[in-house]
């Protein structure tokens, strides 16, 4: 139980982390754009 809860944790980690570096990624085009 515990190890599921850890593997829920570390992949929800991962997915904000990406989340971050693509809207970060997203925003610098734009800029770029403009």
């Amino acid at each position: 139980m515990m190890l599921m809860d850890l593997v829920l944790c570390l992949i929800s980690s991962i997915l904000l982390m990406i989340c971050v570096l693509v809207g970060v990624a997203f925003l610098t085009l734009l800029e770029r754009k403009v």
